[in-house]
């Protein structure tokens, strides 16, 4: 069982576990998911998509009727600022009440628990590289905080799962990660830029570009995700790619790729927006045997021609 199964992660997700054999149970309630992201699976294939909010009250309930689970995987959330600045309640409730009714029917089930967290944990961090046992540097009300909080709630709730019902539960702390099936609106630096650069419009940089970000291409992301559900590791454990850029020389990349001379943008650095990050993943090559294989350049040509496609669509 996968909730937010329709959104980018997700729907990778149900691909790479569908091609590993297994059956599988999409949860979405759509509000920046989309049922597109199933058009290309074989109506035969062991899949079946049930629109749902797993914050309702009723949802446990709702889902006793289905199963049995092995693996219940919990990915909604609303993760792009935008949307998270535009459904705040929401995005709590996914991380809180959303979080303890998937816990419960893993628990019910006898199940493997899986948590989709973030870097946002981190905050804008003070150290440099974060590792796992980094506490972060998160404002507890800022205009982020709907989202960070509710990761860190939600971390916290799977730890308690863990620790008082003996629930086989897995953390992963997810950095950038980009693809195709990106919203291209959502606002994130990837489909924003790709978007921008593909209609020949300026790029637009927030602060002064110096800012960094370390960008993790889906399936690789992917690949530690299913590695991680089938490990004994309990605590969090970081997935993303340690090679840092900053933000000027992504859009310089961007602008190479495409052939494109349009200019650059700089608008104001939006409130607690971090100045850096880039995830120490010692402990996902000892624990899991895992690290980026897609570099930059082929991950955003692919990226790029699924772009492309929806736009000319």
């Amino acid at each position: 069982m996968i909730s937010g199964a329709a959104g980018f992660i997700g729907s990778h997700l149900v691909d790479r576990l569908l091609a590993d054999g297994y059956q599988v149970l999409g949860v979405d309630n759509l509000i920046t998911g989309n049922e597109a992201n199933f058009a290309h699976i074989d109506p035969k294939s062991p899949w079946e998509f049930v629109p749902g909010d797993v914050t309702a009250p009723t949802f446990v309930e709702r889902m006793a009727t289905e199963g049995p689970f092995d693996f219940v995987l919990h990915l909604a959330s609303l993760a792009s600022p935008k949307y998270y600045l535009t459904f705040p309640i929401e995005t709590l409730e996914s991380g809180s009440t959303g979080t303890r009714n998937m816990l419960e029917i893993a628990l019910r089930h006898e199940a493997r628990f899986l948590l989709t967290s973030t870097s946002e944990c981190y905050g804008d961090p003070l150290e440099h590289p974060q590792k796992e046992s980094y506490w972060g540097n998160v404002n507890p009300i800022g205009p982020r905080s709907c989202y960070d909080e509710s990761k860190r709630f939600a971390e916290a709730m799977t730890m308690a799962y863990c620790r008082k019902f003996g629930l086989a539960t897995n953390i992963a702390r997810i950095f950038n990660t980009y693809g195709p099936r990106m919203n291209l609106d959502d606002g994130r630096v990837v489909p924003a830029f790709l978007t921008q650069a593909l209609k020949a419009k300026p790029l637009t940089i927030y602060g002064d570009g110096t800012q960094t970000r370390s960008f993790c291409y889906v399936d690789d992301l992917v690949d530690g995700l299913c590695r991680l559900m089938l490990s004994d590791e309990r605590e969090p454990v970081n997935l993303g790619n340690p090679q840092e850029i900053t933000m000027l020389t992504f859009a310089e990349r961007i602008q190479a790729m495409l052939g494109t001379n349009c200019p650059l943008e700089f608008h104001p650095l939006p409130e607690n927006d971090p100045t850096r990050r880039q995830p120490d993943i010692s402990k996902a090559r000892r624990v899991l045997g895992w690290e980026p294989r897609i570099g930059l350049e082929e991950g955003l040509q692919k990226t790029v021609d699924a772009f492309a496609k929806v736009q000319s669509a």
